[in-house]
C-alpha cells in the first residue's frame, strides 16, 4: 500500500494492481445501490479510472492505513460528487424533488427497503473478503504448479474451502498414493501456508503491521 503513494511508475503500477484487486468489491457496492450489472461495471470503471488519474491514494490518511476503508469511502465520496452534478445539470439545479406516487391496480407504491438486505457496505466488505482468499489460492495453485505438487493441492484443496464433508484423510490418501498420516501432514502444512498467504495479501492493504490481525479478524467475521 505504502507503494502506491507517488506519482512514480512503480507507485502507479502498484495502484494499479490494488485497484485491480479491488475491482469485483466495487461492483458489488455499486450493485447493491441499486445499479444492474453493465452500469454497474461502467460506473466502476470511471471510478477507478479517476483513482488512477488523480493519484487520489497519494491524499489518504497514513494513521488511518485500511485501503479498504480508505477505497469505501473514496468510493462513496465519488458517488455523491457525480449526485451532486447530475442535480445541477437538471434544469433548475436546486434541491431535488421526489414524488411519491401512490399505489395503483398497476404500480406499487414507495419501495420499502427489506431489513434483512445486506447493506451495501456489508456487501462489500463480504467481496472483498472473498477477493482475499481468492488471491491467497491463486497464490497456492501457482507454487503447487511450481513445485510439481498440482495434483496434491487440488485434492487437498477441499479442507481449505471447508467442502471437505464426506471426505476422508482415508480417502486422499487412496488417490494420491500417500498412506494416511502424510496426507493428515500435508494438510496441516497447507492450512498453515494458506493462513500465511492470506495474512500477507492483508498486509500489503495495511500501513501497520498490527492492523493486519484486525483485518483477518473482520475477514472471518464477513465471511460467518
Amino acid at each position: 500500500m505504502l507503494a502506491a503513494r507517488g506519482d512514480s511508475p512503480e507507485a502507479r503500477q502498484a495502484l494499479s494492481d490494488l485497484c485491480a484487486a479491488y475491482y469485483a468489491p466495487v461492483v458489488a457496492f455499486l450493485r447493491r445501490q441499486r445499479q444492474d450489472e453493465d452500469a454497474a461495471r461502467e460506473l466502476a470503471h470511471e471510478f477507478f479510472a479517476r483513482v488512477l488519474e488523480r493519484q487520489s491514494f497519494g491524499g489518504a490518511d497514513p494513521e488511518r492505513g485500511r485501503f479498504r476503508s480508505y477505497l469505501l469511502g473514496a468510493l462513496k465520496h465519488f458517488l455523491a460528487n457525480r449526485h451532486v452534478h447530475a442535480q445541477r445539470e437538471k434544469r433548475g439545479g436546486g434541491a431535488p424533488h421526489e414524488t411519491l406516487a401512490g399505489a395503483t391496480d398497476t404500480s406499487p407504491g414507495p419501495a420499502i427497503a427489506d431489513p434483512s438486505t445486506p447493506s451495501p457496505d456489508a456487501v462489500f466488505d463480504r467481496e472483498w473478503a472473498v477477493s482475499v482468499l481468492e488471491r491467497a489460492f491463486a497464490i497456492l495453485s501457482r507454487e503447487a504448479e511450481q513445485a510439481g505438487t498440482q495434483r496434491e493441492f487440488e485434492t487437498l484443496k477441499p479442507w481449505l474451502t471447508g467442502v471437505s464433508r464426506g471426505r476422508t484423510h482415508a480417502d486422499a490418501a487412496r488417490q494420491l498414493g500417500m498412506n494416511e498420516g502424510a496426507v493428515r501432514v500435508a494438510v496441516h502444512r497447507l492450512r498453515r501456508r494458506f493462513r500465511e498467504t492470506v495474512k500477507a495479501e492483508i498486509a500489503q492493504t495495511v500501513n501497520e503491521p498490527s492492523e493486519v490481525a484486525d483485518e483477518l479478524r473482520h475477514l472471518i467475521q464477513v465471511l460467518s
